[in-house]
């Protein structure tokens, strides 16, 4: 009777250490699965890692680092992370705080006595960490993409376009504002006394065995660096070039889904900063963004389950990335995309929900795809008929969300295409009439086609749905200023 005692506790035993494995090799097929879907319908091109409390459960690579020669992503490609770039900012500068080379109320002038004191003594770092500096974004001035091919030292950059009058008094807004980031950059060069890529590498990159990351320089010639691409009509084009000089410490480094693992690890110690700075940078502030991280509610696909979540979104020539971690139990989800895919929040809140038992969404064509290789083949007109004939036939079978329209008509808008883009916009707007965005981006079209009149009354509605629309306000005050006084 022991001999079976014994046997049948092996049995029991064996199932228990068994059942996690399987159900941890159920998850993963599932969740490749699930990204495979959204890679074969065109909305994902790139890396991803997936872990949990338990550790890795998927890294892969999906479709190709580079679309000339068909060579395969991989979980050691390397990919520009565009905006995922502030964290690691933000991680610098608290740790110049806990070195006491800094405060956080230390107005940008005590450290960079050349910047204009009427502004710079009234702007904190934390105005600068958590967007609500008031300085206007250098990305939203229109010059910006005709600007961006050329190089500029820090100094002058800033001068000349992290310097301009503030748009509202500091700490009373949220703007998103990539400026702040800009003059962090700046302020970690004059006190380390190193450039930023040398002090983030010797910060954060090498103590914590990031090999695989960096400040990128197109340049250089870097081993296993996914290439940029962007959709057009009629299928992908090489990302136009930026100069990495000018997204600098608000976009510029590079990295791979291994290494980004690595770093979302490091934040589960003390290794990074000391915890009650780690405490400050994960609080939110005006909309729900802390010190590089944005701090909020993750909506699984069941429309009611709600995560505690860290992450933060990036987007560059030709790349889109995500990270979203969950430190209830571990989990992290990290998309580095080379397509210049959009909408992998859709993707994260999908695996998220995966992990959590809930059937997740499945991927859709998206309109805007299809609306994308149609202009590619004939005319905006019938690109348009195309689109009403499957929205009143197959509308289940594609992704109609707002977003899509607003995307193919900047799309036009950046190839010069502006009357299409016009009636992009305008079946956007009939598509979606409640919708504040889509007479913001309407009236951006007309604006760019000389069409003062109409571009007013677009903003004006814009603004009559969302009266929050910052950017309506200043475009109407632009457009609305007499002629002699522009």
């Amino acid at each position: 009777m022991r001999w079976l005692s014994a046997r049948l506790m092996g049995a029991l035993v064996a199932c228990v250490l068994v059942a996690p494995v399987a159900e941890a090799a159920n998850r993963k097929q599932e969740i490749d699965r699930y990204i495979h879907g959204f890679h074969q319908k065109g909305l994902f091109n790139g890396t991803a890692l997936v872990a949990h409390e338990g550790g890795i459960l998927l890294k892969k690579g999906y479709g190709s680092a580079n679309l000339e020669w068909k060579v395969p992503n991989a979980p050691d490609t390397k990919f520009r992370i565009g905006s995922i770039t502030k964290p690691f900012t933000a991680t610098v500068i608290l740790q110049l705080v806990a070195e006491g080379k800094l405060q956080l109320d230390d107005p940008i002038t005590k450290h960079l006595p050349d910047y204009r004191g009427d502004t710079g003594g009234r702007v904190t770092l934390t105005h600068l960490l958590n967007h609500t500096s008031g300085i206007p974004s250098y990305t939203s001035a229109p010059h910006f993409l005709a600007d961006s091919v050329n190089p500029y030292g820090v100094a002058e950059f800033v001068k000349k376009s992290c310097s301009g009058d503030l748009e509202f008094e500091p700490g009373t807004k949220y703007a998103y504002n990539n400026c702040g980031y800009y003059l962090l950059g700046a302020l970690i060069e004059k006190l380390t006394g190193q450039t930023y890529a040398q002090a983030v590498q010797a910060r954060i990159f090498g103590p914590l065995g990031m090999k695989d990351s960096g400040y990128d320089v197109t340049a250089t010639v870097l081993p296993k660096r996914a290439s940029g691409y962007t959709p057009r009509p009629g299928g992908y084009v090489n990302a136009p070039y930026i100069d990495m000089g000018q997204p600098y410490a608000a976009g510029a480094l590079y990295s791979t889904v291994e290494d980004l693992y690595r770093w979302d690890r490091a934040f589960y110690g003390d290794a990074l900063m000391p915890a009650e700075l780690k405490q400050k940078m994960l609080t939110p502030g005006l909309q729900h963004y802390g010190f590089g991280w944005a701090i909020a509610p993750v909506q699984l696909h069941d429309g009611k389950t709600k995560l505690p979540g860290i992450f933060h979104s990036g987007g560059i020539n030709g790349f889109s990335s995500l990270l979203v971690r969950v430190p209830e139990r571990r989990e992290v989800v990290i998309l580095l995309d080379n397509a210049t895919h959009g909408d992998l929040q859709e993707i994260a809140s999908g695996v998220l929900s995966i992990l959590h038992g809930i059937a997740p969404r499945q991927a859709r064509m998206p309109i805007g795809t299809v609306m994308m290789e149609s202009l590619g083949k004939g005319s905006t007109a019938e690109a348009i008929a195309h689109y009403r004939a499957l929205k009143k036939t197959k509308e289940a079978q594609y992704d109609f969300s707002e977003s899509q329209l607003n995307t193919v008509g900047y799309h036009l808008l950046r190839d010069g295409r502006v009357a299409d883009a016009i009636e992009v916009f305008k079946l956007n707007v009939e598509t979606f009439p409640k919708g504040a965005n889509c007479y913001d981006s309407l009236g951006e079209a007309y604006a760019a086609h000389g069409d003062k009149e109409q571009a007013i009354a677009n903003y004006r509605k814009s603004l009559e749905l969302d009266p929050k629309n910052e950017n309506a306000v200043k475009r109407l005050k632009e457009l609305e200023q007499p002629a002699a006084t522009r």
